[in-house]
């Protein structure tokens, strides 16, 4: 396989992966793009390499700046922007981990416990309710300590942990 043919594979087949995350599929091929380049692209050139328009190509690189995992790049003398992806796969981990839980965690605690805030809680059926909220709310908050964990451990330490867990 040539080197080009297997940024392409990847680039494709990341974006398919991705929507089995709950990730859209263009925003993991522009992220894959950049990963694979070995310097910073502009819109024009992720738009060409993807066949994406202009309006797809901002958004998403808009979107994987707030991720936290792509910047800007100024290159002196030219007036497009150009965009580079953090390639520390350890610290993409983390901020897509931290990003993850902000957006998918963080909220079903809160919903969780506005639930529990019901008015006849001496009833049986409110008893009942409030304790399968609490038993989600307990397994949502250890997934959230685990997410936490990971987002402030070095990558020795968890891979550790995890090779504990595994025995």
């Amino acid at each position: 396989m040539q080197l080009s043919e297997a940024k392409e594979k990847y680039i494709q087949t990341w974006g398919t992966f991705a929507t089995n995350w709950g990730i859209n599929r263009t925003m993991a091929q522009v992220h894959a793009l950049l990963l694979a380049s070995g310097k910073a692209l502009s819109t024009d050139e992720v738009m060409e390499q993807l066949e994406i328009s202009r309006g797809n190509a901002n958004m998403n690189l808009r979107a994987l700046m707030d991720w936290g995992i792509v910047k800007k790049e100024f290159i002196k003398g030219e007036r497009k922007e150009y965009f580079l992806a953090e390639k520390d796969v350890w610290y993409l981990f983390k901020q897509i981990t931290k990003e993850r839980r902000k957006r998918e965690i963080e909220p079903v605690i809160s919903f969780l416990e506005e639930l529990k805030d019901i008015e006849d809680k001496d009833s049986e059926g409110a008893k009942e309710f409030i304790k399968l909220m609490d038993d989600f709310s307990s397994v949502t908050g250890k997934i959230n300590n685990i997410m936490d964990l990971a987002i402030k451990s070095d990558d020795h330490w968890l891979v550790g942990k995890i090779t504990n867990l595994l025995k």
